[in-house]
């Protein structure tokens, strides 16, 4: 599902990033497949160095269909950025994606929180962050936060993912099957 970022996968990745209802969207944009070439190579030089996490999103194929990255990160938290290519919008390969980078994040490499900043126009990205059990608006909460991403205009909402609340959605999440069937088995 997920795999670290390289340069075999930069043509595909490239044609489904600049359709017109993805690339307004993605944070490292490039706007010709060369450049596409040199924002993966510094997304890679970024990833040595810890400032970043980034991870091509694959179809049940292994062909890749989006990026998802943890940007900015600092004391032990940072900020998700994902796209998935319009093809496969509606499919649920963005829950599966998180699913599997947030697994990674949290029991792998040490982050405590996942910042999500997400345009106030961007409805869709909204509606799928305030359908997830574990996602906290953050507005707020972390309102020093906020006020630094809308620095120039009431741009974006702050939604944060805890450590602790995701690792109580998955042992609760895990949990209910084997207590359905013990459930079963008294009756």
């Amino acid at each position: 599902m997920l795999k670290k970022r390289d340069f075999h996968d930069c043509h595909d990745l490239y044609d489904l990033m600049i359709h017109p209802d993805v690339f307004p969207y993605v944070r490292q944009k490039a706007y010709s497949y060369d450049e596409f070439l040199f924002v993966t190579k510094q997304t890679i030089e970024a990833e040595d160095r810890g400032e970043l996490i980034s991870r091509t999103i694959l179809d049940e194929w292994g062909a890749p269909i989006g990026t998802i990255n943890l940007f900015d990160i600092q004391d032990n938290a940072g900020f998700l950025g994902t796209w998935i290519g319009k093809p496969y919008h509606g499919k649920g390969y963005n829950k599966l994606a998180k699913d599997a980078f947030f697994e990674e994040l949290f029991y792998e490499t040490g982050i405590e929180t996942i910042f999500m900043r997400i345009r106030k126009e961007n409805v869709r990205s909204q509606k799928a962050a305030e359908k997830l059990p574990y996602v906290i608006m953050a507005n707020e909460s972390r309102k020093s936060i906020l006020d630094q991403l809308n620095a120039n205009g009431d741009i974006y909402n702050l939604y944060e993912i805890p450590k602790d609340l995701y690792t109580f959605h998955v042992l609760r999440t895990n949990a209910q099957p084997a207590q359905e069937s013990s459930q079963l088995l008294e009756a």
